[in-house]
């Protein structure tokens, strides 16, 4: 699908995104708590999908009770009535989250299972499972360190130190595989993490479905006492937060091109994303805070510095902000997006040059020099990266004439709605 957008200005209001990292970690909760659960403000994006039919494989019995709204029925996890010779297809998708924190939950059984992916979650690298799950009990076959994988349990918990250099998907998987496991007296020690705040969400997920939590203090450190048990409650309600990754794109569209209200986020939220409300901040947006939306609109914006290491995923809507900027801002971690759906740095770099943006990578700084002269029209390539879409669909309301986005479908990875988003604030789009 190709997507052409001509340069508009926004008004309006509208809902967050639900969120896919809150969907995914859900999922996996209610697979592994016994009892009947309810999710309400599902996603429906691609990664939130596989995630759907995961746990249906790993046993679970899914409901669609109305278009944002399903029931899970769960015999809890593991159990044990799978046939001892079956195997188990885990299929990812792209979905890096799904590959890393399902595989380890589904280490706990017994038999034998094979994770697979497609197109760039085929390219990641998966050695931490090599490396780790020789010392939980668990044999493995890897695709030297990529997938597909054929592992077999049963995981068993034991003291172990793990390296978090990669992120932190591996941990969000192995505390939840632990916590099922009622792990009493272990403890994860953890290197080099660099998304706390997704264990952060990890931990809120698993406390809201009554699953035992670890002790923490500094998300290097977590033990398990084996003091509690899973809440075999009859019934779990749990509503699917605004997504503040996806709503990224949206806010700084609304400081660029218009003024817009977008209810549904959390500001008490533990995703990290939300720290681009520090960043517009920063940098002369004018935000109104409300009790149920945000209110942004259009103003003079200048440079910001700040470091995304810890939300990585911010990267392309802090690119598209700082391309209308005025001055040069800086926006640290580049690092951390080499094995992303793209080399996502290398990914903003070309696409951004295009819509005339005078954009480089020094270090593992990404450096824009902004400014409401510098946009073009542009033939734009995705790279088959969803947030590389939304962020030149964002640059493109500046610009001075038509932008074409080749593949621009590649966002149903996790917002299938973010053109039909734009189109209700008053953005001129057509598709072909």
């Amino acid at each position: 699908m190709q997507c052409i957008l001509k340069p508009s200005n926004l008004s309006g209001s509208i809902s967050a995104p639900p969120s896919k990292s809150c969907m995914q970690r859900a999922l996996a909760a209610a697979l592994i708590c016994k009892g009947k659960t309810i999710l309400q403000n599902t996603c429906m994006s691609d990664d939130s999908r596989v995630a759907k039919n995961i746990i249906q494989n790993l046993g679970a019995v899914i409901t669609d009770l109305s278009s944002n709204s399903i029931q899970i029925m769960s015999e809890g996890f593991p159990h044990d009535f799978f046939p001892p010779d079956k195997k188990i297809q885990i299929f990812c998708g792209e979905s890096g989250l799904s590959a890393r924190m399902f595989a380890c939950i589904a280490a706990l059984c017994t038999n034998e299972i094979i994770l697979s992916g497609e197109d760039s979650l085929q390219k990641r690298p998966m050695d931490f499972f090599d490396i780790n799950f020789p010392f939980l009990n668990i044999k493995i076959q890897s695709d030297n360190g990529k997938l597909p994988v054929h592992f077999q349990g049963p995981l068993i918990p034991r003291d172990i130190e793990i390296d978090c250099s990669a992120g932190s998907q591996y941990l969000t998987g192995l505390l939840m595989a632990f916590s099922a496991a009622n792990a009493a007296g272990i403890t994860i020690s953890v290197n080099n993490l660099k998304s706390a705040g997704y264990i952060g969400l990890t931990t809120d997920v698993m406390k809201k479905f009554g699953m035992p939590l670890p002790g923490f203090t500094d998300y290097s450190s977590f033990y398990f006492s084996g003091d509690a048990a899973i809440n075999l409650s009859q019934q779990r309600i749990y509503t699917i937060e605004g997504d503040w990754s996806g709503s990224a794109f949206l806010l700084v569209a609304g400081a660029i091109a218009g003024n817009i209200s977008i209810s549904g986020l959390d500001m008490q939220s533990q995703q990290p994303d939300k720290a681009i409300a520090e960043v517009l901040e920063s940098c002369g947006a004018t935000i109104l805070y409300k009790d149920d939306s945000i209110e942004i609109s259009k103003s003079s914006l200048k440079a910001f510095d700040f470091d995304a290491t810890g939300c990585p995923d911010l990267f392309p809507p802090l690119a598209a902000l700082a391309a209308c900027c005025e001055g040069i801002s800086s926006i640290r971690g580049v690092h951390r997006l080499v094995h992303k759906e793209s080399n996502r740095a290398e990914a903003i770099r070309q696409e951004l040059k295009k819509m005339g943006v005078d954009i480089h990578i020094e270090n593992d700084d990404l450096i824009i020099k902004g400014g409401s002269h510098v946009h073009q029209a542009a033939v734009i390539d995705t790279h088959g990266d969803h947030r590389i879409a939304m962020m030149c669909a964002i640059v493109a309301l500046a610009a001075n004439g038509e932008t074409k986005i080749h593949h621009a479908e590649v966002v149903g990875k996790s917002f299938p709605g973010f053109f039909k988003s734009l189109q209700s604030l008053g953005a001129s789009i057509s598709f072909e």
